[in-house]
């Protein structure tokens, strides 16, 4: 069954806020580089791995269902921010965003009767719920330490031990 041409745009719709997402979280990544917040900086650089994959898993899709993936332009994201916990708020803000719109592509994907694409948006939703957790988390610890250096570099050190599979 190949892919109509409304999902077909909303899919490539998504592998420009997934590009856009991995373009902030790199910049994300700088801010914490010139912060010297290295493990932060390292969390963010993962994010950015992860969306960019993320892209590519629509990309495929969109071609494995005979679509053509068409890429738009990606907007510069912001590079200051006011502190760490400014940017972690910013990070669940975003996810909450993503996990939007992934939520109205699987209505789509419903309301076509396409299974095939509820059963792939499945999965992703699934991990949203995780992503959001996890910004949340950080959020919430932020929000403990606050003004807290020797925490904050706790946070550092543990954000920083993250590996691919997080």
């Amino acid at each position: 069954m190949q892919l109509s041409a409304n999902l077909q745009d909303a899919f490539n719709d998504q592998i420009n806020a997934e590009l856009a997402s991995a373009y902030l979280y790199l910049s994300m990544a700088a801010y914490f580089e010139d912060a010297d917040l290295t493990g932060f900086a390292h969390w963010m650089r993962m994010q950015n791995t992860e969306e960019t994959a993320h892209a590519m898993r629509f990309f495929d899709y969109v071609h494995d269902r005979g679509g053509r993936a068409t890429l738009q332009a990606i907007a510069q994201p912001p590079a200051d921010f006011r502190s760490p916990l400014d940017v972690m708020e910013r990070t669940l803000a975003h996810e909450r965003e993503v996990t939007a719109l992934i939520n109205r592509m699987y209505q789509l994907a419903m309301e076509e009767s396409d299974y095939a694409a509820q059963v792939m948006l499945h999965e992703l939703i699934n991990e949203q719920v995780e992503e959001e957790k996890t910004a949340e988390e950080i959020v919430e610890h932020l929000r403990i330490i606050e003004g807290d250096g020797a925490g904050l570099l706790q946070m550092d050190a543990r954000l920083g031990a993250r590996t691919a599979a997080e």
